[in-house]
């Protein structure tokens, strides 16, 4: 059975999509754009790779899973959109987590040394963070000795009271998180 979408009024605050059922589930809605359609979108999405497919996955009308990605778009509850890519495939099978600890140890410091790494062409992300770091880069580069040069570069900085790398055999990332359920 093709999915469906049941159209009820605003006012009562629930709607109908897809479903593979005789009857179709009807959920209470927060408001437009609200958790019940972060969550389904946030689960759809994930192989989606246009607006029409998302409709169909979502069982809506294109225009309304147009309006609906667009409101979270201008609540800035989804920020933007990516495409995953194979690292090794792109010449950069070697990936780390450097950990940094800077002096001194100051919010400003920190801040502008955090961006400053994020700049660099090797590092996919950085934290900053607690405990016995201060930063945490996530980096890919081709070669082991890549990764040694990255590390000995950076620990030349004066900011660099202690460095370490942990070179990364496996990762493993969830295609979705969702969002808790809000009040």
């Amino acid at each position: 059975m093709e999915p469906h979408s049941l159209s009820l009024s605003r006012r009562q605050g629930y709607a109908c999509f897809g479903y593979n059922g005789p009857k179709p589930k009807l959920v209470r809605l927060q408001g437009l754009g609200g958790v019940l359609w972060t969550k389904q979108i946030a689960r759809s999405c994930a192989g989606c790779s246009s607006n029409r497919q998302l409709a169909r996955e979502l069982g809506v009308a294109d225009s309304t899973c147009l309006a609906r990605v667009a409101a979270l778009q201008d609540r800035g509850v989804i920020t933007g959109f990516h495409a995953a890519v194979d690292l090794g495939g792109i010449g950069r099978s070697v990936q780390a987590h450097v950990s940094i600890k800077i002096r001194p140890q100051a919010l400003p410091t920190a801040s502008a040394f955090c961006d400053a790494v994020a700049d660099l062409p090797d590092v996919i992300a950085v934290y900053m963070v607690t405990g016995e770091a201060d930063l945490l880069a996530h980096v890919a580069v081709p070669t082991t000795d890549e990764l040694r040069e990255f590390v000995l570069q950076l620990a030349r900085r004066p900011e660099i009271a202690d460095i370490r790398s942990s070179i990364i055999y496996l990762s493993r990332r969830a295609k979705v998180i969702e969002p808790l359920d809000g009040p």
